[in-house]
C-alpha cells in the first residue's frame, strides 16, 4: 500500500478506514502498518461476550499473525493511544468502541473529544477502522437509529482529524 503520508503541521499521520461488515477494512488497515513490525500496537476494542464474537476475534488474530503488541481497551482508547509513544497504533474498531461506550452509559461526545485530542497529539501513525453504518435502510428501533447516528457523527469527527480516509468495498479501497 506504500508508506503513510506525512502529516501537515503534525508529527504523525492519522488514517481512517471505513467499510461495511466483512468488507476487508481490517486487512487493509493492517497492510498500512505492515512495514512497522515490532513497533506497532493492535488496539482491540472487542470483547468476547459470546462464542460467535470469540470466533471473530480468533479469526482476526490468526489472519494478522505476530509482530503486534495487543492492547485490549474496550473503553479508554484515547489513553491507550496517548501511551503508545513511538509505536504505530491500529484501532479496530471504532464502532465496537461506540457500542461499548453506549452499553456503559458513557458520555459519547466527551469520549469522542478525548479521542480527537489523542489523535492530535499522537507521536506515531494511528490507523483507525470503523464501520459505515449509514448506507442501509433506516433502522426500525430507536436504539439502532441512535447507534447509526452516533456512528456517523463519530466517523465525521475522526475523518476531520485524518490525513487520509479510505472506503473499502469488496476488499478494495
Amino acid at each position: 500500500m506504500g508508506s503513510l503520508p506525512p502529516r501537515s503541521g503534525k508529527k504523525s499521520p492519522v488514517i481512517l478506514v471505513l467499510g461495511g461488515a466483512r468488507s476487508g477494512k481490517s486487512r487493509f488497515a493492517e497492510s498500512l502498518l505492515a512495514d512497522r513490525v515490532g513497533h506497532r500496537i493492535y488496539l482491540a476494542t472487542a470483547e468476547a461476550g459470546d462464542e460467535e464474537m470469540r470466533q471473530r476475534i480468533l479469526h482476526h488474530q490468526a489472519r494478522r499473525g505476530g509482530g503486534w503488541r495487543i492492547v485490549e481497551s474496550p473503553i479508554d482508547i484515547a489513553a491507550a493511544i496517548a501511551s503508545a509513544g513511538d509505536q504505530a497504533v491500529l484501532v479496530d474498531c471504532l464502532t465496537l468502541w461506540l457500542s461499548n461506550l453506549m452499553a456503559a452509559d458513557r458520555d459519547i461526545d466527551d469520549a469522542t473529544s478525548g479521542l480527537c485530542r489523542a489523535l492530535d497529539q499522537a507521536r506515531a501513525p494511528v490507523v483507525l477502522v470503523s464501520n459505515e453504518t449509514g448506507l442501509g435502510i433506516v433502522p426500525d428501533n430507536a436504539l439502532a437509529r441512535e447507534f447509526r447516528d452516533r456512528a456517523g457523527r463519530l466517523n465525521q469527527a475522526v475523518a476531520a482529524k485524518a490525513d487520509r480516509v479510505f472506503f473499502i468495498a469488496a476488499g478494495l479501497p
